[in-house]
């Protein structure tokens, strides 16, 4: 089934879809790269953590056998389907408020790249969500991202292809990838909200955030913490 896709955002493929346009069936197959290891040595296990979109699980499971106690929250049933061993939240990550904290807490997949003001709303989200002393990750587009289009990476036994990124005149682009396997292939647009470093701090000032230190040489991962 294919739900109703958010303005901007569609998906076309095999399988379920979520409203950003994210398949279902994409994600269950795709493993991490290497995202436990930076959030590991970044907040080193054991720890609470609140995972913020965790769609399918592929960083959650991992998460959870390096000793992580994880709270999953995404807005899709059918990804949640999909998770096993955490506790899940359906919610969509700007309007959850669960009336408790955690060590640390974990925005990946670019997702502060989001138009405003879902982009700012979800790290009011984030900050809700911070234990005292605790510490929000959060990763972000590096700075050729929108520009090295066309481009291609191995994901896999297929490919994941950046197609375009169009200019939408109000701050964002429009980006169309394509995911292509030997049995299935998936494409997805959305729009993402370019931020130069200058303005990733703004950003994360502006919800009550502080940027604590960059966690990777490629600059896609920080660490911030509440002001």
């Amino acid at each position: 089934m294919t739900r109703g896709f958010r303005k901007g955002y569609t998906g076309s493929g095999p399988g379920d879809f979520t409203p950003d346009g994210c398949a279902v069936d994409l994600y269950s197959r795709l493993p991490a790269r290497g995202e436990p290891e930076i959030i590991a040595a970044a907040a080193p296990p054991p720890a609470t953590l609140l995972e913020l979109g965790c769609g399918a699980g592929r960083v959650t499971h991992p998460l959870l056998s390096l000793g992580y106690a994880v709270t999953a929250v995404d807005e899709s049933p059918e990804m949640l389907d999909r998770i096993r061993g955490a506790r899940t939240i359906r919610s969509s990550i700007e309007e959850l408020d669960l009336g408790e904290t955690f060590d640390v807490v974990l925005l990946g997949s670019f997702l502060i790249h989001a138009p405003h003001p879902v982009g700012d709303a979800l790290l009011a989200t984030c900050l809700r969500h911070a234990a005292p002393g605790g510490v929000v990750l959060i990763q972000h587009e590096g700075p050729d991202w929108h520009k090295n289009v066309p481009r291609e990476s191995p994901l896999g036994d297929g490919v994941a292809r950046a197609l375009s990124s169009t200019d939408q005149g109000d701050g964002t682009r429009l980006i169309r990838f394509e995911y292509a396997f030997p049995d299935a292939t998936w494409t997805q647009e959305f729009r993402s909200r370019p931020l130069s470093a200058a303005q990733f701090e703004e950003t994360l000032n502006r919800a009550g955030l502080r940027l604590d230190r960059r966690l990777t040489e490629d600059d896609t991962w920080a660490a911030a913490v509440p002001t």
